[in-house]
């Protein structure tokens, strides 16, 4: 096996098989000439359990970009899990490449062949790129998947399950900032029409809230407009006239400039790494605006594919999604009783977890 603190560099498949990067327990690569599998495993923290996240399927502009992402996504998974209350540790993949024109059964294979490799340390579930129907494909090959679909024995999409969580994470953050967890007559930006941020617009819409969407697919965008008649549209939502911002698409969009531009007093979404560097929520603070901490809003897709884990049926695991509620009212209390950011208070309330647990997972 090949080490190196190296990441910033391309050619990372070239001869390497692992990374080691201070921040993180294992960085695995692996690569499959015959599929064109190019697959970066990061595993951030195991102490509360085995590491747990979903493999994004992305043409990256380059192989540190997929390195940089998957090491942020991986951190990201290490809180989410530990403020959702999971014995869970954090854990990302990407895969590198279109997944239109990439992905294949025998790439799919391949890449569970190298989950399986991992021992259980690691366990995959869906994100961009990767479906339910593509799990159960990497399910052949290994063990360690969850999200597969209802045929396969996994609980499907966790994409309701994840809207719902940021749904009801927009009901405290609402009651916080508005004065009622009531969300109709409010006006909302959504920010991506993709398997969470559809399903956002529909519940908001049969709560009667006003929707405003961007999306720049087209084929996401057709689908929202069939399914949604009516349903107002904006280049960017990030400055609109509305009452809550929600990033449902990549990450990055709050940064200094965008925070000063920020019209809404909410911003509530299911993007993972919704800020671009930490202190841009200092600038929402200052100009009076609430920004719900993603890992803890967008926690639901998550707490669905754990409870696959324990057995936990439908009703339990919507109840757990549900109760994000709380969760999201308790760090913003706590922000607002100790003057600190609800970033702080999350990270906190992550920290305390981690810090009493056991030594990481073996393997």
């Amino acid at each position: 096996m090949t080490t190196t603190s190296r990441h910033a560099v391309d050619g990372l498949f070239d001869d390497l098989e692992e990374l080691t990067i201070g921040t993180h327990e294992r960085v695995h690569l692996h690569r499959d000439a015959a599929t064109g599998l190019r697959a970066i495993v990061a595993v951030h923290d195991t102490r509360l359990g085995p590491a747990l996240g979903g493999t994004r399927f992305y043409p990256y502009a380059s192989e540190g970009d997929a390195l940089t992402d998957v090491l942020r996504l991986s951190e990201g998974m290490t809180y989410k899990a530990a403020a959702a209350g999971l014995d869970l540790g954090g854990g990302k993949a990407v895969i590198v490449g279109d997944p239109a024109t990439l992905k294949s059964p025998e790439l799919l294979r391949a890449y569970g062949r190298f989950v399986g490799s991992l021992g259980g340390r690691y366990i995959t579930a869906g994100d961009v790129g990767i479906s339910a129907e593509d799990l159960d494909v990497v399910g052949e090959e290994t063990p360690y998947v969850v999200g597969r679909t209802a045929a396969a024995g996994g609980s499907g999409d966790s994409g309701f399950a994840t809207a719902y969580g940021v749904f009801s994470a927009m009901r405290a953050a609402a009651a916080h900032t508005f004065g009622s967890a009531d969300l109709s007559g409010l006006s909302v930006g959504v920010e991506g029409a993709g398997k969470v941020g559809f399903r956002l617009i529909g519940l908001l819409r049969e709560q009667g809230a006003r929707v405003v969407l961007t999306e720049l697919g087209e084929d996401a965008l057709r689908r929202a407009t069939d399914a949604y008649p009516g349903l107002e549209l904006a280049g960017s939502v990030v400055d609109a006239d509305v009452d809550v911002y929600a990033p449902c698409a990549l990450g990055g969009t709050l940064t200094h400039a965008t925070a000063t531009a920020v019209r809404a007093r909410l911003v509530c979404g299911a993007a993972n790494n919704q800020l671009l560097t930490a202190d841009v929520e200092d600038r929402l603070v200052d100009r009076g605006i609430t920004w719900v901490p993603d890992y803890v809003a967008n926690a639901g897709g998550l707490v669905q594919v754990a409870g696959e884990r324990d057995g936990s049926t439908v009703e339990q695991v919507r109840a757990r999604v549900a109760g994000l509620e709380d969760r999201v009212a308790d760090v913003l209390a706590t922000a607002r009783a100790e003057g600190t950011t609800a970033g702080a208070a999350a990270h906190a309330l992550a920290t305390r977890r981690l810090d009493t647990a056991g030594a990481p997972t073996a393997g």
